[in-house]
């Protein structure tokens, strides 16, 4: 069977290469294998489901050409198998999840062709190949078997998944929006693909998940040999895979160091236990080798100790007390998740550099302190969401936040969601703060508005009176 899928693969990707010099690549034209199931309703809706909306992301990849058409072949490419383990679930009986692993190893594999380009962090279409990958773990909704799968249920996974990337397809927005349309053209398509499209797709045919056939062939049998440690796991559940953290946890039995020390001393009583004794010897007024001449003699340089490499702090990624969530000094980590909070813990986020956490329930309160090129996601906030000392931050409301909070911060970037606009915004000692705000359908580009950082006091009756200053032109 595996051999089989991996032909079929091969045979799907020469098909789609034939096609990247035509136009838009409709779902009709992509290969087609096993049964024949051309009439059957829900294979009817999935090809109706690509051409309506995969032809879009199609069309506008193929005016952009280059990598973003290249990552485009491979998103269809993604659907396409998908659309065949659709036909094979129909025909075959509900595996084991040793099964399951070489039943979804075939999307698993287009995702990770995926995922290798979104790698490439040098590339100016990063975020196109971000956005891409992050949506194709929606299509994960297939392994879906019940509710203690580990997984939301079909409807809500596609939509949280595309949460995930629209992330990344809001900076295309933005970014392109006056440079190139063609790119604005890709992103809007892209999410019509997964919402309304893959969304209203599994809710007509499949709310509660992929239906197997209980008479039908016993296939994805797992291998004898269990595979490297190396090999990718299949995506199910997504969430795990995608954004679980294997930052270490450092014990809190290690000893105390600067300020926590001292007080640590303090209250200890022995405050005075390393202090040397002065002997009269060592007196000013007794000093024999101070006789109140300057010295013309040349003195020797001091010589200048080594500088020390700074101390590695390291990562920390743990709810303590069961009440805050620490995410410190985090570097470079792209899959930090919070899964399992409520309203009554808080999250908070310190010296963590080129990193994206993502929240997803409702916390108190949310605070990031000393963070460098730090993006969070986040739903809903009870109590206020806080930026300190922070540069180059990008934060994303996608539910509800009274009170947002920027102090000491320069180059931070608010998405704000439609459910967020009334939220209160604080600024101090800031500068380049970005609000960006939804358009008024889904079709509308998103809305910047930069928050003022010069103001007018003008003393009138008795007290000064504050007023941004307004630029000609903004």
């Amino acid at each position: 069977m595996e051999t089989k899928l991996v032909e079929r693969l091969e045979a799907a990707v020469a098909r789609l290469e034939a096609l990247a010099a035509g136009g838009g690549i409709s779902s009709r034209e992509l290969p087609d294998f096993g049964a024949d199931m051309s009439s059957d309703p829900s294979i009817i809706a999935f090809d109706d489901l690509m051409d309506q909306y995969a032809a879009k992301v199609s069309g506008a990849a193929e005016k952009i050409g280059g990598q973003v058409l290249d990552v485009t072949k491979l998103l269809l490419e993604a659907f396409s198998v998908e659309k065949q383990l659709l036909k094979e679930i129909k025909q075959t009986q509900k595996p084991d999840m040793a099964g399951f692993t070489e039943f979804l190893k075939p999307l698993n594999q287009v995702i990770m062709k995926v995922t290798a380009m979104a790698e490439q962090r040098g590339s100016e279409f990063f975020n196109h190949f971000k956005g891409a990958g992050e949506s194709l773990s929606a299509l994960a909704w297939i392994a879906y078997t019940g509710k203690d799968c580990g997984m939301s249920m079909p409807i809500a996974h596609v939509e949280e998944s595309w949460q995930a990337a629209e992330f990344y397809t809001n900076k295309v927005l933005v970014e392109y929006k006056i440079k190139d349309p063609n790119h604005v053209e890709w992103a809007r398509a892209l999410k019509e693909l997964y919402l309304p499209g893959l969304r209203d797709y599994v809710k007509s045919h499949y709310p509660l998940g992929p239906v197997w056939n209980a008479s039908g062939k016993r296939a994805f049998a797992a291998p004898s040999k269990a595979p490297p440690p190396s090999a990718p796991a299949a995506p199910c559940p997504p969430p795990a895979s995608l954004f679980s953290s294997e930052s270490s946890k450092p014990s809190s039995s290690q000893p105390k160091q600067g300020l926590s020390a001292v007080f640590q001393e303090i209250n200890s009583g022995n405050v005075t236990s390393g202090l040397k004794k002065v002997t009269d010897d060592m007196k000013s007024k007794n000093r024999t080798d101070r006789s109140g001449v300057v010295s013309t003699t040349e003195k020797k340089p001091r010589s200048i100790p080594a500088t020390t490499a700074p101390k590695v702090v390291p990562p920390k990624f743990e709810l303590q007390m069961g009440r805050k969530w620490a995410v410190e000094n985090q570097i470079g980590v792209k899959n930090l998740v919070i899964e399992d909070c409520d309203a009554k813990q808080s999250v908070y986020v310190f010296g963590c550099k080129d990193s994206v956490l993502q929240i997803q329930g409702k916390v108190n309160n949310i605070t990031l302190d000393k963070c460098t090129k730090m993006a969070v996601l986040f739903k809903d906030v009870v109590a206020a969401f806080e930026i300190v000392n922070c540069n180059g931050v990008e934060a994303q409301c996608q539910g509800f936040a009274p009170t947002i909070s920027v102090d000491n911060t320069s180059q931070a970037q608010l998405y704000l969601s439609k459910d967020s606009l009334e939220a209160s915004i604080t600024t101090a000692k800031s500068i380049d703060i970005n609000v960006l705000v939804p358009g008024a359908d889904s079709n509308s580009d998103w809305t910047e508005h930069p928050l003022p950082q010069q103001y007018i006091h003008v003393y009138k009756n008795g007290q000064f009176e504050t007023s941004p200053v307004s630029h000609s032109g903004a």
